[in-house]
């Protein structure tokens, strides 16, 4: 999954069947989710008829559920392109566009590595640079926390990675600083989730004690505001494999992710999100 000397890494992978788009057998998606069945606490496919052209991935909803962005990946080419499913009259339509990315909680902004868009009236603006703090930072994926709050990963010229964070502090954006050691430890650290209320970041990384290549971890905020350690998503999640994209979805029902997670062969899942709960230290 990490490509680390590039940034086509994008949070919360998602695979669509690509038999429901194919132009001789149209399906009509109708229903949440792409008319997909919710999981348990089993993870399970999410559409599990991927095409043999192309796998969809990146995917993020709108918080009303309405609208999907998702980045198509061609195997023949290796190119990527945008694509968005809208649900209007319960039928989901798809249509291409040219940007995509993670969604602020107010569902207002849109970020793409450095950058991010506004809604307006007919769509989204036009790109803008998130300042001049961001603009050297080598990011894959930037999450925000209904406070404003930046969690985003940082690609080394090396290959590795670190995840920092910056707040709105008194309406002014904070210089971003890195994560402590529960977090930023191991030679891979990428792809991080907070949670709207900042109450947990969920990210994936290389370290001891992992399953595979990579895994997914969860780091609970603790009553005095510190980060709690970093605690393995197990073995329900993760594999020998590089695992991980980890992401909520904006009604806070299911947790997405992505398993065995290097193109052409991904397998994008999802579960309950009270899975997560199951980790909380009691």
């Amino acid at each position: 999954m990490r490509h680390r000397s590039t940034a086509v890494i994008l949070l919360s992978l998602l695979t669509l069947s690509g038999t429901s788009y194919s132009k001789d057998t149209p399906v009509v998606l109708e229903g949440p989710y792409l008319g997909q069945k919710p999981p348990g606490l089993t993870p399970q496919l999410f559409a599990p008829k991927p095409s043999k052209e192309y796998r969809d991935w990146g995917g993020y909803f709108t918080p009303d559920m309405k609208e999907y962005y998702v980045t198509r990946r061609y195997h023949q080419s290796g190119k990527s392109s945008k694509v968005v499913f809208k649900l209007e009259n319960n039928r989901w339509h798809e249509s291409k566009v040219a940007w995509g990315g993670s969604i602020s909680p107010d569902g207002q902004t849109m970020y793409a590595r450095n950058q991010y868009r506004e809604r307006i009236a007919n769509g989204w603006s036009e790109l803008k640079s998130l300042g001049s703090q961001f603009e050297d930072i080598r990011i894959m994926r930037l999450t925000a926390s209904a406070k404003g709050t930046f969690v985003f990963d940082e690609v080394g010229q090396n290959g590795d990675g670190i995840l920092r964070y910056s707040r709105l502090l008194d309406g002014k954006r904070e210089t971003p600083k890195p994560f402590g050691q529960q977090i930023n430890s191991g030679k891979w650290t990428a792809h991080p989730f907070i949670a709207p209320d900042e109450s947990y970041i969920i990210w994936d990384s290389e370290r001891e004690g992992g399953y595979g290549d990579s895994d997914m971890y969860i780091s609970f905020r603790q009553q005095n505001g510190s980060w709690g350690e970093a605690i393995n998503f197990g073995d329900k999640i993760n594999t020998e494999g590089e695992d991980g994209g980890g992401y909520v979805t904006p009604d806070g029902k299911y947790l997405f992710y992505c398993r065995r997670c290097t193109p052409p062969n991904f397998e994008i899942m999802w579960v309950d999100a009270q899975y997560i709960e199951t980790l909380r230290p009691k």
